[in-house]
């Protein structure tokens, strides 16, 4: 079973009094006290991130580690990955994690873990990365299209009531044709796909949605889509 939970924001960096997402990505895992493994790379390996992690999963019922590129913990990534049973990746900038996931090899690295079951999750970047492609703003000046690594079909938004130019953004780029219809999730929102196919969205605070994205006869089409409040 391959398994990805794409979060639009919330979790332990941005909602650090609600555990509610970090232990529904962990309730995923068959495993009693599963090994999570949090990829900071969007970050540029951000310490204060890094310890952010630690101290929420610490108190959780897993094991948890880290993967930094800048301080590798072994040459043999594929062995530290695939030994993992959850991969947590946090925020940042997408594209600055795309090309230094494909310089080490860790984007086939991580598709071959999740094809064997390994469950794939993340926040805001680390939401973006998994599909065909999303906005992004790592370019620096507005936003973007960017091209991700097509483990999900169509596109992605992230922050979609947080933060006020990816809503627009978004819309726009689905309007004109520049980016494909998908998936937009709001500030605690997030959406679990299992073999592709979107199987659920749930939320960490009963107001955050999912949104299902399209052009249909030249218009943006938005459908709210039920989010299970997690609380």
């Amino acid at each position: 079973m391959r398994q990805i939970i794409a979060m639009g924001g919330g979790g332990f960096s941005m909602e650090p009094d609600n555990p509610l997402l970090d232990l529904y990505i962990l309730g995923q895992s068959e495993k009693r006290k599963p090994k999570v493994c949090f990829v900071p790379t969007a970050s540029g390996d951000a310490d204060n991130y890094v310890e952010r992690f630690y101290s929420a999963f610490r108190s959780h019922e897993c094991t948890p580690s880290h993967l930094s590129l800048f301080r590798p913990p072994t040459r043999d990534l594929e062995a530290y990955v695939m030994d993992k049973d959850i991969i947590y990746v946090g925020g940042g900038s997408t594209k600055n994690l795309l090309a230094l996931w494909k310089e080490w090899g860790l984007d086939g690295i991580l598709r071959k873990a999740w094809q064997r079951g390994t469950i794939l999750a993340g926040v805001s970047a680390g939401s973006i990365c998994w599909f065909e492609e999303g906005v992004t703003d790592s370019f620096g000046d507005g936003m973007e299209r960017l091209q991700c690594l097509g483990f999900l079909k169509g596109s992605n938004c992230p922050h979609y009531d947080g933060e006020a130019e990816w809503r627009p953004a978004y819309e726009q780029f689905v309007g004109s044709g520049k980016i494909a219809g998908g998936f937009a999730a709001d500030g605690g929102a997030a959406l679990h796909f299992i073999d592709e196919e979107l199987v659920r969205a749930v939320s960490s605070r009963p107001d955050a949605k999912a949104y299902e994205i399209t052009l249909e006869n030249g218009k943006v089409t938005e459908k709210v889509m039920k989010t299970t409040y997690l609380g």
